[in-house]
């Protein structure tokens, strides 16, 4: 391909953002008022800004007039706003040719283009500052972190009033605050994500493992290297705040463990998710000083009975299982019988359920405020499962299939253990 092209097209091949974007990093299409950038830390989030602003300030021609004319720069401080989005290594400087290059007016705080278009600078710390400017553009950087983000926002979008459609690009790791959240659920928004890993080809190779080793699969990792927005539902019986003090690197020697399944009623696409986790225990000395260790998440969406029981059968080997916990109040013994058609040495335990599924996570909470039950890394599904369930019911979609598989495992275990052999000591109620 370059051998087919002209020097001046290879020379103007650095510029051409379409051409070296990530997917996340170009604007969607289709009529939207804000497009919300979330992202892990060195996504590339303020690359993508700053190609947005000059995109739109930019004409086919250094003197030709772009979409816009105006436009706002809001940053936490003005500092920031500066040395990140107009003079960082991503920044609208970087990213603008030499024939196209904004001049700098730093009394003014603003840029200026040589075709007339201007952008200037805004610190989120002075909402009023936004009151009186208009604009048709805006970029507004890490909006999560600014401490007077409803005010800033507020201000800024009374601003956009110029032209024939002004929209505003956000680009921040994501932290659950109002602002955000409000901005997320509005119609006129357009979200992309990505992960840290993602831009990996321009990240320091040393930063990716040590800042994975520390951080991967917990709550913060999953918000500053997943781009994840976790947002915790109120009243529920487990907080991401709680889940979070129960990580653990290293796990005991077990005297127990379980592989507990909730299997769906039906398979298919569109079927719950067969709940699939494993659980160990150490056991010795009296039943208050018990521990549980959460071991793994092996559950499956859309898998036929004998798939599922596959994973099953699996999993209880990959982590030396002494017992198969299984619900059994839609399959009755077909449950038990596909589990053995896998394995006939399977030693199944066959539950019923009595009471609904809040009643039974209750007593499964308690073990968590205790802080009797601790976390492997790597479990994300099943932990938001768990912090959208509440007293009143669960408060998210679908069927909590992993978190029930949690509760019938941490009832084997701790709450009212049976014996070692492969019959089922008494019905879970």
């Amino acid at each position: 391909m370059l051998g087919g092209l002209k020097d001046e097209a290879i020379l103007a091949l650095p510029w051409l953002w379409r051409f070296w974007a990530f997917p996340h990093q170009l604007p969607p299409v289709g009529d939207w008022r804000s497009w919300v950038v979330m992202g892990g830390r060195g996504a590339g989030k303020t690359r993508a800004g700053a190609e947005w602003v000059r995109a739109r300030v930019e004409g086919p021609r250094p003197l030709s007039q772009g979409a816009c004319r105006r436009v706002a720069l809001v940053g936490e401080t003005l500092d920031q706003a500066r040395e990140v989005m107009v003079f960082g290594e991503s920044g609208v400087v970087a990213c603008c040719p030499p024939d196209r290059r904004p001049e700098w007016q730093a009394t003014r705080r603003r840029l200026v283009w040589p075709n007339g278009a201007i952008a200037q600078i805004f610190s989120a710390h002075d909402p009023d500052s936004l009151r009186g400017p208009q604009f048709d553009a805006a970029w507004v950087d890490e909006l999560a972190k600014w401490r007077k983000a409803k005010e800033a926002w507020d201000m800024l979008q009374f601003a956009l009033r110029l032209g024939d459609d002004p929209r505003v690009v956000v680009t921040t790791t994501p932290q659950p605050v109002p602002v955000l959240r409000d901005l997320i659920a509005r119609a006129s928004t357009v979200v992309t994500h990505a992960p840290t890993q993602v831009n990996r080809a321009h990240l320091a190779g040393s930063f990716l493992v040590e800042i994975e080793d520390r951080y991967a699969g917990t709550r913060l990792g999953r918000q500053e290297l997943d781009g994840e927005l976790l947002e915790d539902v109120e009243g529920a019986l487990w907080s991401q705040a709680m889940i979070e003090a129960t990580r653990v690197d290293v796990v005991p020697n077990l005297d127990r463990i379980v592989v507990a399944v909730d299997p769906p009623v039906t398979s298919g696409p569109n079927a719950d998710a067969c709940g699939i986790v494993a659980v160990g225990a150490v056991t010795k000395g009296e039943r208050k000083d018990w521990k549980a260790y959460v071991l793994a998440d092996g559950s499956l969406k859309g898998a036929s009975p004998m798939v599922w029981a596959e994973a099953v059968a699996a999993l209880a080997q990959d982590v030396e299982a002494d017992r198969i916990v299984a619900e059994v109040n839609q399959g009755g013994d077909l449950v038990t019988d596909v589990l053995r058609q896998v394995d006939a040495t399977l030693p199944v335990r066959q539950v019923r359920a009595s009471r609904g599924k809040a009643a039974r996570a209750e007593p499964v909470a308690a073990l968590y405020e205790r802080g009797r039950v601790f976390h492997r890394r790597g479990l994300p599904a099943l932990e938001d499962e768990m912090c959208r369930m509440t007293v009143q019911g669960y408060r998210g979609s679908g069927s909590p299939d992993r978190l029930d598989a949690l509760v019938w495992a941490l009832h084997e275990l701790m709450i009212s253990p049976g014996n070692l052999g492969s019959e089922p000591r008494m019905r879970l109620l």
